[in-house]
């Protein structure tokens, strides 16, 4: 049976979109509803929905902000096969909407839910979560279709969405205070070639060095342009201008190799559809 998560602040608007649901897909089962974005974070990470959806503006952490908090979960063999969730907008906020949903990236539904365009919605989401059923039915490794939160497209969307509800937000980094064995040194974001995290520290490539900071990926995705780096794993950011090229190992992963370093970085099953057909 498929799941479903409910996000918004107000009490109302959660209890109209759960009944519109029952109509429009009567076997989704809402299994968590939460009041802020925070909230719909933990939640997504406890209870492992199908669907989650997020309303734009909430307290806490806005659905743009969990949105991009969500991308970021274990997935796959660090969740026990969860594959992720797919993501839908819930807004009175009809800009940002039809931005979002104009560009083809993203799912929305405008406050008060209507029937029609909800249904609309929801065949959509029924759609996409039958083909990677099927896929993992077949003994596939990759996803049919990539989730729309782990695509280029959708978290440069994120970023700027992000930036129009809340214009006050810092600027995206142009550099890097990184370790470079007993210095700091300050690196230029565009010079480098890619970010991967391990539990304590991000290492920081570029074609003549090698840093260290300490700051997550998941931070670094929302504190860089993300016009400029794709994400290929849960732990790997790449300057998309220094991918030279994309190959399979002998386990069928796929590799992706960096102009200006021999190293190859792996492309993790959530990100796989990013290379689809290569």
């Amino acid at each position: 049976m498929p799941t479903a998560l409910i996000a918004d602040d107000e009490r109302l608007m959660r209890e109209q979109l759960r009944a519109r649901l029952s109509e429009v897909w009567p076997e989704l089962e809402i299994v968590a509803e939460a009041r802020n974005g925070q909230e719909a974070v933990s939640l997504t990470g406890q209870k492992r929905p199908d669907v989650v959806f997020l309303d734009i503006r909430m307290p806490v952490l806005t659905g743009v902000d969990a949105a991009r908090q969500i991308a970021q979960l274990p997935t796959y063999e660090e969740a026990d096969g969860w594959p992720g969730c797919e993501i839908v907008f819930v807004t009175a906020y009809d800009q940002y909407a039809v931005q979002a949903f104009e560009q083809g990236v993203v799912d929305y539904v405008l406050k008060p839910a209507e029937p029609e365009r909800l249904r609309l919605t929801m065949e959509r989401i029924k759609q996409r979560l039958s083909e990677r059923s099927q896929q993992q039915r077949n003994g596939l490794d990759e996803p049919a279709i990539p989730l729309a939160a782990h695509t280029p497209d959708m978290q440069q969307l994120l970023q700027r969405l992000a930036a129009q509800i809340n214009p006050n937000r810092p600027a995206k980094l142009q550099w890097i205070q990184a370790t470079v064995r007993q210095a700091i040194q300050m690196i230029a974001v565009e010079e480098v070639l890619f970010f991967i995290s391990d539990e304590k520290y991000t290492r920081v490539q570029t074609a003549t060095l090698e840093a260290l900071i300490r700051k997550p990926i998941k931070e670094l995705v929302d504190e860089i342009d993300m016009n400029l780096f794709w994400q290929i794993h849960r732990s790997t950011l790449v300057n998309v201008k220094a991918i030279a090229g994309v190959s399979r190992d002998f386990r069928g992963r796929q590799l992706v190799s960096v102009r200006g370093h021999p190293e190859k970085l792996e492309v993790s099953r959530s990100y796989a559809g990013l290379f689809k057909g290569m």
